[in-house]
């Protein structure tokens, strides 16, 4: 079974902890990758989402976007409907 959100994340990203910060204020849980030092799992996110940059996050395998994305889902309901649906 997939995880619903997943965010993949590196140690010092001040995005990534935001992104985080939210999530866990909704109260949404998610699984972390910290690609911080491993490349197979950089490469991985590079695969699923097209991009280079963290955090990257995924809600039922599906990208979405960054830190700013998420906000901006959040802020039109957007995510409480993504995060509802499947």
């Amino acid at each position: 079974m997939k995880d619903m959100v997943v965010i993949y994340t590196t140690k010092t990203c001040p995005y990534c902890i935001r992104a985080k910060q939210l999530l866990n204020h909704k109260g949404i849980p998610f699984k972390e990758i910290d690609i911080t030092d491993d490349q197979e799992r950089e490469q991985e996110m590079t695969r699923l989402t097209g991009r280079k940059t963290v955090p990257q996050i995924l809600i039922h395998g599906a990208p979405v976007g960054g830190c700013d994305e998420l906000h901006d889902l959040d802020r039109c309901g957007e995510l409480d409907r993504l995060l509802h649906t499947k």
